[in-house]
């Protein structure tokens, strides 16, 4: 079982759960090592003392907040945890919301709560509220020295608590060039609508996460093994750029690209296995409601 990295338990109303909290992400990026290309050895990052210059070891190392210039104030691991013992040994849960009133844009790391014993009737009992009433909790939780905003929801058989933004840490979009909601004055015709919804709706489909892959990632190990294979190691190999896509000319006509995205994707759709027949049926009802709008926009 891995370690969790943090304990304590959640809290709405007069309810504790005690929790573990631990990592819901399997890091699957490449690690790189940095060399000297002079003979490949590697160069590591040293804990230099940067006025004596001297390494400096684990032990020795303390955090301190720069008070005043080159004034620093030392806080130690229990110190950080004295601040505020109730926030840092709770998932306090503040509001329940709809999960689909929080933007995409507010959550940034998932991880799963597991309950200890005692917490194991209280854990289902909250998981199956939420499912049934498709709520999330909004949380706060302290881990390590810093507060989070966080929002508790059902994944599954398990709890989730996703770590969010705070809206201040959140850029308004104010400064960039978006366009407005007055279509007519962007000059969006309702036939440019109609093609745009007939090609969303042509690809909607049923959400399977194991159907995407990393396919950079597999890209990058596959060249690693054939350069290993082919003996290229402790070398540089010389390697043209990839060739750039084209950029696309300036749309002259929006619908006539829109009924080509659509009839190419109807085409695709054809050239792929058939799915089971109630699910059949249902893309036949939409190729036919996207054949009519083709008929019209045509």
């Amino acid at each position: 079982m891995p370690r969790s990295i943090w304990k304590g338990s959640i809290a709405f109303g007069l309810v504790h759960i005690p929790v573990g909290l631990y990592s819901a992400v399997d890091s699957r990026s490449l690690s790189f090592t940095l060399l000297d290309k002079k003979n490949f050895s590697p160069v590591g990052y040293e804990r230099v003392n940067k006025r004596t210059g001297r390494k400096v070891q684990w032990d020795d190392i303390v955090k301190g907040y720069e008070y005043d210039k080159g004034e620093y104030v030392v806080l130690t691991d229990a110190d950080f945890e004295a601040a505020n013992v109730e926030a840092t040994q709770t998932i306090d849960i503040v509001a329940f919301v709809e999960a689909a009133d929080i933007p995409a844009l507010y959550y940034e790391a998932p991880y799963y709560l597991a309950p200890t014993k005692p917490g194991r009737k209280a854990y289902a009992l909250l998981r199956e509220v939420l499912e049934r009433q498709g709520k999330v909790g909004v949380a706060k939780v302290v881990i390590r020295t810093r507060q989070h905003l966080a929002a508790l929801t059902p994944c599954r058989d398990a709890l989730a608590l996703v770590l969010m933004r705070f809206s201040e840490e959140l850029r308004a979009p104010k400064e960039l060039d978006i366009p407005g909601h007055d279509l007519k004055a962007l000059g969006v015709t309702r036939k440019e609508i109609e093609m745009a919804e007939a090609l969303v709706s042509g690809m909607v489909d049923e959400w399977k996460p194991d159907r995407y892959r990393d396919e950079y990632r597999d890209d990058l190990l596959a060249l690693i093994e054939e350069r290993a294979k082919e003996g290229l190691l402790n070398t540089i190999s010389e390697q043209k750029p990839g060739k750039r896509r084209q950029k696309s000319p300036a749309v002259v006509n929006l619908a006539d690209l829109l009924k080509q995205s659509v009839l190419q994707h109807a085409n695709e759709s054809r050239a792929r296995p058939k799915g089971k027949p109630r699910k059949a049926a249902k893309r036949s009802v939409r190729k036919t409601r996207n054949a009519k709008i083709l008929r019209k926009a045509s």
